[in-house]
């Protein structure tokens, strides 16, 4: 996978080109408040689906954040789905403000990857974690360090991007997708994983430090 340089997501432009359209017809047909809205929208979308740079940790055995916002929770949970074993949980949730491109925890290889249909209730609750729209996957190391990470679908987001398929080869923090309007990553990590985030802190995705492989 090669990665985006592209100062916003390519996902977006549709989106921005459109309105930005309109804004422009608005103008010349004179409606000036409509086309002051156009503009006020347009920047907000570009803001939205902006691709910020960002440094990447060159450090061995650390798991990186997937995902800008805010940690929810992190504990110790039993997962049923895919690893079927105990795990360290570590969920975070973007806001409409967060940056919303997702990018890859540790290098590895995608080994599975899983979409599951569901709701879409507010993601920064815990029920969101099985009940709503999701795409798995799972990455594997060279030395078998295995992780699940669970892209998940908000109240208000109704479409999740994922790139890569099972098979592929991925490079920490690399962008591998994102999740539209607000929504919710969590990461299932080896029990023997130390982490370092708490309850309430704000992290970034590809830089901010998530744990550290004992």
């Amino acid at each position: 996978m090669k990665q985006n340089r592209w100062p916003m997501a390519k996902e977006g432009l549709p989106f921005l080109i459109a309105v930005v359209l309109l804004a422009v017809i608005f103008g010349f047909m004179g409606w000036k408040v409509w086309m002051s809205l156009g503009i006020l929208l347009s920047l907000f979308i570009a803001y939205f689906f902006r691709n910020p740079k960002r440094k990447i940790p060159d450090l061995q055995n650390v798991i990186l954040s997937p995902a800008d916002g805010r940690i929810v929770h992190v504990g110790e949970c039993q997962e049923k789905r895919f690893l079927k074993e105990k795990t360290l949980k570590v969920s975070i949730f973007m806001s409409l403000f967060d940056v919303h491109l997702n990018r890859i925890p540790i290098s590895g290889k995608v080994v599975e990857r899983n979409y599951l249909p569901g709701h879409f209730h507010v993601a920064s609750v815990e029920k969101s974690s099985l009940l709503n729209e999701q795409n798995a996957m799972i990455l594997e190391s060279e030395d078998r360090f295995k992780i699940l990470l669970v892209q998940i679908a908000g109240f208000v987001a109704r479409r999740i991007v994922c790139y890569p398929k099972a098979g592929d080869s991925v490079r920490k923090g690399e962008i591998f997708g994102l999740i539209r309007f607000g929504s919710r990553v969590d990461l299932y990590l080896p029990i023997v994983v130390i982490s370092i985030v708490r309850v309430g802190q704000h992290v970034k995705g590809g830089e901010s430090i998530i744990g550290y492989r004992a």
